[in-house]
């Protein structure tokens, strides 16, 4: 079965620093998988190499068996991948509903000379990602926040709006950085929900994130990385008590796998 992402011996430094030496994995069409690792492991250059935000120096990234390495990410959403990032990336002063429109721009009929002229077509397609935002906005629980400013959402609350936001790409392949960075509990219970409902729907998720519980609980694989090379690739369990997985988050005379939840 052909990986929905495969990812072969790829490599990036940024000067004299090495961020990842040869990291190889594959992720599978409806599969939730996590890539965690401590500090400084290379987890966001990952990301940034796969959603084209950083050119690898050597190895190869393919998306449904087409290379897609270097890719820009504007092309790179065309083919269904989309993401999130670590830093709240939210238009404040626009509402909610508004948010989650601006991300359905690819599947919009961008022509100018209508928009100015407000044809009927125009409206009709307002109408539709209107629609479509509403939708989302229930998906991730935030549908009486419709039309509010973003502004005035719960730190939580906005970190569920760019889910959705995400979301109104209709990725196949969706990719989170940290989504839960910086919730509490209850808040960080609100994102488990959210994630699972979208993978029910056969969306692929892919996340880097520090909170092990919802990582442990939510993932189906986990990929551990350590000083940009590969530790483990496997399920919750075989992760939580590898020795080197161990070594690397607590300290190699440390035998605690509780930490991971």
């Amino acid at each position: 079965m052909t990986a929905l992402l495969a990812v072969e011996d790829v490599a990036v430094a940024f000067g004299g620093v090495r961020a990842l030496s040869g990291v190889s994995l594959q992720i599978h069409r409806g599969e939730v998988f996590a890539v965690i690792g401590p500090n400084g492991a290379g987890k966001t250059t990952l990301f940034n190499a796969i959603s084209g935000l950083c050119r690898p120096e050597r190895g190869r990234i393919s998306i449904n068996g087409r290379e897609v390495t270097g890719l820009p990410p504007h092309r790179l959403a065309r083919l269904g991948l989309s993401r999130t990032f670590q830093n709240l990336q939210i238009f404040f002063r626009m509402s909610a509903a508004e948010n989650v429109m601006v991300g359905r721009h690819m599947h919009e009929d961008r022509d100018v000379l209508a928009h100015m002229l407000a044809l009927p077509s125009v409206l009709r397609q307002n109408r539709q990602t209107r629609k479509a935002a509403d939708e989302l906005l229930a998906l991730v629980g935030l549908e009486a926040w419709a039309d509010k400013p973003a502004g005035s959402l719960p730190y939580g609350a906005l970190k569920r709006l760019e889910i959705a936001r995400a979301m109104a790409a209709e990725p196949s392949l969706l990719m989170l950085d940290e989504p839960a960075a910086g919730c509490n509990p209850i808040e960080t219970e609100e994102v488990d929900a959210v994630l699972k409902t979208i993978s029910r729907r056969g969306v692929t998720i892919v996340l880097v994130e520090h909170d092990m519980r919802l990582v442990m609980k939510i993932s189906d694989r986990i990929h551990v990385l350590d000083h940009g090379t590969t530790l483990a690739d496997g399920d919750a369990a075989a992760v939580r008590s590898n020795p080197a997985v161990i070594a690397a988050y607590l300290g190699v005379n440390e035998k605690q796998p509780g930490a991971f939840g």
